[in-house]
């Protein structure tokens, strides 16, 4: 078998010292040094083989982040790792002590569509760094060739002919990039997003400096709860969009993976637009879609080809994969408040599952790296604006040759 890691890392806001990203956000030089080796360092931590970066605002400073990673990696093999003329040197120990540099690994960089590079007005893309390299080239997926159409119809009782509205989605909030990475026997799709936030969506009036509702000394909590309205929508939209090219990849006979920042929990609606439906025990009992009578429902035959069409195409959490083996019952991977709550992912489609006689592989271990979340009402709380809000997360996984 085959062994490789893949991690998804939500960096906050990487970016060269002196630049405005946001409004009035910057690092000083030092800040900046400081955050790059608490990066760098995570990284050699993970020593994964391939890593889904969220929140990057330019390659030249992960690129940085990666190169310091390895000088560190380096000096720390020349340290512990021993040479072939010592005679314990095959020990399986020094196997998982030794970090792996990214000297010929490939890395994709999806920029931001909406980045104009104007200071202030920053936008964050994402990236994929890979040992494995890459099959064919990276795309990404942001500006929609044919805007999504969200038509509503109306409800029961109303006029058919009735308007009842639609939602237009023409850009995504930031980019998916997708990438094929081969493994072993297997060529891999991968794909790395990061969701419309739950901040939220507020319409600045022509002329207006700043949206009403975002005057906070004028709280106005109808207009707030638009304003989140809105991410929701937007935030599933995007989740649709991401599920229609995972749908494609599958029906395509290949294994998929996805990972990134959710911005949503594992059951919210968001996440399970993108892993799917989870299919009923018994389709058997239900009326059929076209049924004339009472007793018109679905055969067993029916209910068989039923499970088996949502399955094929179903998504799985990583994370509840582990937490199922392991007999946890706990994983987070973001803090705020004291909520903890874990709304980064991996997902695997069933090419991985161990249920799965059919599998290419399987998942053996995952890892979280978030001792250094604080839940914003600690002292400690201004440290994350270095480090990251995020924990880290990375599957273990197992490629049959």
């Amino acid at each position: 078998m085959t062994g490789f890691t893949i991690a998804s890392f939500n960096v906050k806001n990487l970016i060269g010292a002196d630049k405005e990203y946001y409004e009035f956000q910057t690092y000083t030089p030092e800040e900046y040094a400081w955050k790059e080796a608490w990066l760098a360092e995570q990284l050699l931590s993970m020593d994964a083989d391939i890593v889904g970066f969220q929140e990057i605002f330019e390659d030249e400073a992960l690129r940085a982040v990666i190169a310091e990673a390895d000088a560190r990696g380096t000096a720390l093999n020349a340290a512990t790792i021993p040479d072939k003329s010592k005679g314990y040197h095959k020990k399986a120990i020094f196997r998982k002590l030794g970090y792996t540099p990214y000297t010929d690994a490939a890395l994709a960089f999806a920029p931001n569509a909406a980045d104009s590079g104007q200071p202030g007005k920053r936008r964050p893309g994402v990236a994929v760094l890979s040992r494995f390299g890459f099959v064919g080239e990276p795309q990404v997926i942001q500006d929609l060739d044919q805007p999504l159409e969200i038509p509503f119809q109306p409800l029961r009782g109303m006029d058919p002919d009735m308007e009842t509205g639609h939602f237009r989605l023409r850009r995504l909030s930031r980019p998916i990039l997708k990438v094929r990475v081969p493994v072993g026997d297997q060529v891999i799709t991968v794909f790395n997003c990061h969701l419309k936030s739950k901040l939220g969506e507020f319409i600045t009036p022509p002329g207006a400096d700043y949206a009403p509702e975002e005057d906070l000394t004028r709280y106005d909590p109808l207009g707030r709860a638009m304003g989140s309205l809105r991410a929701a929508v937007r935030r599933m939209a995007e989740a649709w969009v991401l599920r229609r090219a995972i749908v494609a990849e599958i029906d395509a006979g290949r294994p998929v993976m996805v990972l990134g920042d959710f911005n949503d929990g594992e059951h919210a609606v968001s996440s399970e637009i993108i892993s799917g439906e989870l299919p009923f025990r018994n389709y058997a009992w239900m009326l059929r879609h076209d049924a004339t009578d009472y007793n018109d429902r679905y055969s067993k035959e029916d209910a068989a080809r039923i499970t088996a069409a949502v399955n094929r195409v179903r998504l799985h959490s990583a994370e509840k994969l582990f937490v199922r083996k392991s007999l946890r019952d706990m994983v987070y991977t973001a803090a705020f408040g004291g909520t903890y709550e874990s709304i980064d992912q991996i997902f695997m489609s069933r090419h991985f599952h161990p249920d799965n006689e059919d599998r290419v592989g399987e998942m053996a271990y995952f890892s979280v790296f978030n001792d250094h979340l604080t839940d914003g009402s600690h002292p400690e709380a201004p440290y994350n604006k270095l480090a990251s809000d995020h924990g880290q997360i990375m599957a273990h996984m197992q490629i049959n040759d």
